[in-house]
């Protein structure tokens, strides 16, 4: 048996800095145009501004993050591949970025996983591995591919260079504030799964606020942060349409981070989070899949309040079009 890289364990790595965030920031700049910031009218009528990450190549931020990270890895590491574990848009980030790396990736998936999001990763030459999410450990899973082949794990959230990557988000979205609307962000409402974005942005945006959004019975990050613990999804959590953000409990990486700032989250409905999708796409014209939603939904629902220059994370677009189809035609 191979032993693993000490970069294999999320524990046993160095926590991340506002050092790393702004490296990750410069290796983005060089590589991807910034998504797009637009303005938006909330049916309050009070205006916030949207930072469009669904429009990043491989339709999420998650990009960000498997950029530093693998950019970060050493030749002999490379040499030996990655595994990954992921919903599907961090599995199409890594499985980007591996590709023009020239790095073999394996990526841990959901059965269950919405088929745009397994046919995306297959397509960009990654190797995936199904499991049943509500029987089986997708770490535990990748654990033990990597106990087999040495691999490096690239976790979705629990590693210092996904999160510096991630907040490489709140560097640009700063830059873009500071012309289009006479300042830095004094709020950021985003998505939220295990806390990778999230932390990346307290990081890169120390004097916002930062407020992580989850789906209602997968608020395990905001159930942590009121207790000082971390807490899990209870196992007998109900489905929700927010894929990307059904993760099972945070790391302590995380965790740490968002802590230390003082954070605290909301949740949002499925109802809230269908609204949200909608209002993207009658006021944006932007495809949004319902984690990227989140953010928007708690801002909609008045359960985050607009003022100053709030900004909204709409982080992901990677949706079915038959699901995103059926959204449009509802009106609740």
């Amino acid at each position: 048996m191979i032993n693993p890289s000490p970069h294999s364990s999320p524990t046993a790595m160095r926590a991340p800095t506002r050092e790393g965030v702004l490296r990750a920031a410069d290796k983005i700049a060089r590589l991807l145009p910034p998504t797009p910031l637009l303005p938006l009218t909330l049916p309050s009528g009070a205006s916030v501004w949207a930072k469009a990450e669904s429009l990043q190549p491989v339709g999420a931020f998650k990009i960000r993050g498997a950029w530093h990270r693998l950019t970060d890895m050493t030749p002999e590491e490379r040499a030996r591949g990655i595994v990954a574990v992921s919903s599907g848009n961090h599995a199409q980030g890594v499985a980007w970025a591996a590709a023009r790396l020239g790095i073999a990736a394996r990526i841990v998936m959901p059965a269950d996983a919405p088929e745009v999001k397994l046919a995306a990763t297959r397509a960009l030459g990654a190797d995936v591995v199904l499991y049943d999410r509500r029987r089986e450990s997708r770490d535990a899973i990748a654990a033990g591919l990597i106990a087999q082949s040495g691999a490096v794990l690239v976790h979705a959230y629990g590693d210092p260079w996904v999160i510096e990557g991630q907040g490489s988000t709140g560097i640009e979205l700063t830059g873009q504030m500071d012309l289009q609307a006479g300042g830095a962000p004094t709020r950021i409402v985003t998505p939220c799964g295990g806390g990778g974005l999230a932390a990346g942005l307290v990081l890169a945006c120390p004097d916002a606020t930062v407020v992580p959004v989850e789906p209602e019975h997968w608020d395990d990050l905001t159930r942590s942060l009121a207790s000082g613990t971390i807490e899990a999804v209870p196992a007998d959590a109900p489905g929700t349409a927010c894929d990307a953000l059904q993760t099972p409990a945070t790391f302590p990486i995380n965790f740490a981070v968002l802590h230390a700032a003082g954070v605290t989250g909301v949740s949002v409905t499925e109802a809230e989070v269908r609204a949200a999708q909608r209002l993207a796409f009658a006021a944006l014209h932007l495809v949004i899949e319902p984690g990227g939603a989140a953010g928007l939904a708690a801002l909609i629902a008045n359960k985050v309040p607009a003022d100053g220059r709030t900004a909204v994370i709409l982080s992901g677009g990677n949706v079915d079009r038959a699901a995103y189809a059926r959204v449009l035609a509802r009106d609740d």
